[in-house]
């Protein structure tokens, strides 16, 4: 390194920056020379953690509150974990409500490595840092834990700089929250706990649904049919034009293949400005086709969506999580993924199915809640205004 100035005598090098200004707090060899050693050390005294990643799907901007969470990514990192006598905080507490677990840790980031695999590999609501609200799994013992706060100026600025993230952390309360990581150990804590219902389905049905998938109900999908000339399609007619489709974001149209050495014809969808489906545009009339194909419109924007729990083919029992609404008697669930087409005979949304759950009790309190009030009088509290009771 060449410096315009001459350093003092009694000073080293190191001391002194490209500028030739004195550098009080390290020099950059020195910081990098400090974290490298403080990853060295993570490396072979920490663990492998599972990173997770918050994704809002609703957020309340008024009281600041996220009222839905998705967590899609669970990416490996390095952590030590700051416990040796085993987790910090109050442990199992015995409360009026039952078992409560409040234990909780400090996982110790490299940033180095954290911006190599974590921020570098994914879209964080606050990028450059861990964020509260995320959550880490613990192979070890299979924990997950939720970020509460990072700090980030202990060590305080050693020569300068800080070099780790502090993230402590208390057992995640699952809430419904969406797992789809691909890490089936943490996916299935989804399945555990979220809360699931029960759909009894009409005989006649055809196909089964598989686990995980994603089911779609009909209800708002807009239908068409098509004639054939010559083994060609000709122009189809739409036979419901569905509603809620977005004019700007055209649903995909897909037209069943013809046999083989044929070519499977193509189309797009025409939506008006009011979100039905009016027409579809031939944009190949396919070839060699026998019979008139199938048209399959994209569903609606507004077709209720789950996520299948389990399915019983003999009681045809399907059990669904993650909801987006309710789903109609008058529609067909269809699996995204195995075909299946079903239609729902009954169903219950106060029944939460989930056998972990135990503490569940919304049905119950519904049908006992009429034994206490009667909603069909004028005041349930008092004899004013009471129909039915005798005049004095």
């Amino acid at each position: 390194m060449t410096y315009s100035n001459t350093p003092p005598t009694n000073c080293f090098y190191s001391d002194y920056d490209s500028s030739c200004r004195l550098n009080v707090n390290g020099s950059a060899q020195e910081q990098t020379f400090i974290e490298n050693l403080i990853v060295e050390s993570i490396e072979i005294y920490g663990q492998n953690i599972y990173y997770l990643p918050r994704t809002y799907v609703n957020r309340d901007t008024i009281l600041n509150e996220v009222e839905n969470s998705r967590f899609t990514q669970a990416l490996t990192v390095r952590a030590y974990v700051n416990n040796v006598d085993g987790w910090e905080g109050q442990g199992e507490l015995l409360s009026k409500f039952g078992v409560r677990i409040e234990d909780k840790t400090t996982f110790i980031f490299s940033r180095k490595k954290f911006k190599q695999k974590v921020d570098d590999n994914s879209t964080l609501n606050v990028e450059g840092r861990p964020n509260e609200g995320d959550l880490i799994w613990f192979p070890a013992t299979k924990h997950l834990f939720e970020i509460k706060f990072v700090e980030a100026e202990r060590p305080f600025y050693q020569l300068g700089k800080g070099y780790v993230w502090e993230c402590r952390c208390e057992i995640f309360e699952y809430s419904d929250e969406e797992l789809d990581t691909g890490v089936a150990e943490i996916d299935a804590i989804e399945t555990a706990f979220a809360n699931a219902i029960k759909l009894i389905m009409d005989p006649g049905g055809v196909g089964n649904f598989t686990v995980g998938e994603e089911v779609v109900g009909n209800l708002h999908t807009a239908t068409a049919t098509t004639t054939l000339s010559s083994g060609a399609v000709t122009t189809p007619s739409i036979t419901d034009g569905g509603e809620f489709y977005n004019p700007l974001i055209l649903p995909s149209v897909t037209f069943s293949a013809p046999p083989p050495g044929g070519t499977t014809a193509t189309g797009t969808a025409v939506v008006s400005a009011s979100g039905i489906v009016t027409g579809i545009t031939l944009t190949h009339p396919g070839s060699g086709y026998a019979a008139a194909p199938t048209i399959t419109i994209a569903p609606s924007p507004r077709d209720n969506r789950a996520e299948v729990k389990s399915w019983n083919s003999s009681t045809r029992e399907l059990q669904i999580i993650n909801r987006t609404g309710t789903f109609n008697t008058a529609e067909t669930i269809k699996g995204l993924t195995s075909g299946a087409l079903w239609s729902p005979f009954s169903y219950n949304t106060l029944n939460n199915t989930n056998t972990d759950d135990t503490i569940d009790q919304n049905y119950t309190f519904e049908e006992a809640d009429d034994d206490i009030i009667d909603f069909t009088e004028g005041n349930p509290f008092g004899h004013i205004g009471q129909i039915t009771d005798t005049t004095i």
